[in-house]
């Protein structure tokens, strides 16, 4: 008999320093400006093509963004550099990942008032690991004290809701109690900097969510899971190339292709109908229809996106009450997005209330779970 999943704990982390559309701008206006002029001749013949300016307006309107938090700021302003500053650290040492992860993690387990005792089962999934093995979350699993088995997910965007599948059917089918899911997004290391169209898109923060069966949920609030759904459909319009093949074929692994670049106005096109109708899919298989939600947590992507996918499921603009934004200070933080805005904006609702978490990006992929407030729990910790 399968067993019903819960969400009891929830978490953001994020470092310190904030880096702004205009200090963004600034650095790379600089830069276009000591390209293009160094290049004069060469645009003027046309064999070069100038870089273009930007502005902080711009970004807002094209984005919704007005910062992001980023891990290390030195060295992104640096014209000469446009990259982060970021320390070797020892192979004995925690990786800067799974610092991110453990920070985020520690707040999903007070959430949850849960311990590492409670936990069987570690799953780090983001857009970017830091390395190929051993993997961050036995890294991370180890550090916490965590029995039991860890792995990583890379599935770009949507990492956080295809993991918390898994973790869904885990504590379903019976192999684990108790599933911690964090998403450390580590993403300023993979910005091309030097891009107009894609320096301003990311931002570093690491959220963590506990799932577990309902017979052993002791948090203040918690989330029946009504069911997940996941699908995947090939596109290269969201690519991130860099790997240690670059190695063997003689590449610079960091060049410009090997690192975030996409076509934007054909995701826009392609992804915002595909969720719209993933949504109103899932609803539709539980019973629900887009009205009846109190809320959706949607991918922090584009403020354009969120908009149109929830106009296109209301027939009209959702308050930000019903779908929360919050690219304004955290940018688009890849599969972390949703669970921020989940995070931060569900101890309001009611017993009874029905939200849908989903997220959407490279693949394409989109993954949703359709949840329902619960009492406050009365089990006992073991």
């Amino acid at each position: 008999m399968s067993k019903q999943v819960v969400i009891s704990g929830s978490a953001v982390w994020h470092p310190e320093s904030i880096l702004t559309n205009e200090e963004l701008v600034g650095a790379y206006n600089a830069y276009a400006e000591k390209f293009n002029l160094t290049n004069a001749a060469a645009i003027e013949s046309g064999d070069v093509l100038a870089v273009p300016l930007s502005s902080a307006e711009f970004i807002e309107k094209a984005s919704g963004i007005k910062q992001r938090y980023i891990y290390k700021k030195d060295g992104v302003l640096d014209v000469d550099r446009m990259r982060p500053i970021i320390e070797e650290r020892g192979e004995e040492e925690i990786s800067h990942q799974a610092e991110f992860a453990i920070n985020a993690a520690k707040l999903a387990l007070t959430d949850a008032n849960k311990s590492a005792a409670h936990i069987d089962a570690v799953i780090v999934s983001c857009a970017y690991t830091e390395r190929s093995y051993p993997a961050i979350a036995i890294e991370v699993q180890d550090a916490l004290g965590i029995e039991g088995f860890g792995f990583d997910m890379l599935v770009a965007c949507s990492a956080a809701t295809f993991a918390m599948q898994r973790a869904y059917e885990m504590i379903s089918s019976g192999t684990a109690r108790a599933v911690l899911i964090i998403n450390p997004e580590l993403t300023s290391p993979q910005v091309n900097y030097r891009d107009r169209d894609g320096h301003f898109i990311f931002g570093d923060v690491a959220t963590a969510v506990v799932m577990e069966a309902d017979t052993t949920c002791v948090a203040e609030h918690s989330y029946e899971v009504l069911g997940t759904k996941a699908i995947t459909k090939y596109s290269s319009n969201i690519r991130s190339n860099f790997g240690y093949v670059s190695h063997a074929k003689d590449d610079d692994p960091f060049s410009d292709a090997n690192l975030f670049h996409q076509n934007g106005r054909s995701v826009f096109k392609d992804v915002c109908p595909m969720a719209a109708q993933h949504i109103a899919d899932h609803l539709e298989e539980h019973g629900f229809t887009p009205q009846d939600l109190t809320r959706w947590w949607l991918h922090q992507a584009n403020i354009n996106m969120n908009l149109l996918i929830s106009k296109r499921l209301l027939g009209r603009d959702a308050t930000r009450e019903e779908a929360p934004i919050v690219l304004d200070e955290y940018a688009n933080t890849a599969s972390a997005g949703s669970i921020i805005a989940f995070s931060l904006n569900h101890r309001d609702l009611k017993v009874g209330d029905v939200g849908v978490i989903c997220s959407f990006g490279a693949g394409y992929s989109i993954g949703s779970l359709v949840i329902r407030k619960r009492k406050i729990a009365s089990a006992k910790v073991a």
